[in-house]
């Protein structure tokens, strides 16, 4: 039977500096934030008392390998980098505030000649001729009319008699 080899773990023993132990107090007395971002804190300054990731895990409810991951944060980048998240890449938006305005006008004034309500394809159409935006498609147009709760599919446009 072949004994199993076990990596060593890492220590991370870090010492912050006065002026990010003073900002970490702060930032914990502040109270505004993510709750991510006050656990880390609290572990920096954990970390800085010289205890081991095991008794912070328990203290603040991470694993250990997450706390000296925390450390290493801070050691090769700074405090910053150790209690934010970096940004995430993320598809960008399909349309602008303005394209979104325009259209919503689009659907609230009465439909097409010749069409009694508004329906999603029609939307799409309308907006791609009036060159409010070049290509878009459904999905977008019901996810702009979900976030604004409107239903122009479901209300017919009645023209009223003028007084």
């Amino acid at each position: 039977m072949q004994k199993r080899k076990y990596k060593k773990r890492e220590k991370v023993i870090i010492r912050l500096t006065k002026k990010d132990k003073q900002y970490l107090m702060n930032f914990l007395n502040n109270g505004e934030g993510k709750a991510r971002s006050f656990k880390r804190a609290r572990v920096l300054l954990k970390l800085d008392d010289r205890l081991s990731t095991t008794v912070i895990g328990k203290d603040v409810n991470y694993y250990p390998m997450a706390i000296r991951e925390i450390g290493k944060r801070y050691i090769e980048g700074g405090i910053e980098s150790a209690l934010f998240d970096k940004p995430r890449p993320g598809k960008k938006r399909a349309l602008t505030e303005k394209q979104s305005n325009e259209i919503i006008a689009m659907i609230c004034s009465p439909a097409p000649e010749g069409r009694c309500r508004w329906a999603i394809r029609l939307i799409a159409e309308e907006a791609k001729n009036k060159k409010i935006v070049n290509n878009i498609g459904r999905e977008t147009i019901r996810i702009l009319l979900k976030t604004h709760d409107l239903k122009p599919w479901r209300e017919k446009n009645v023209v009223r008699p003028r007084d």
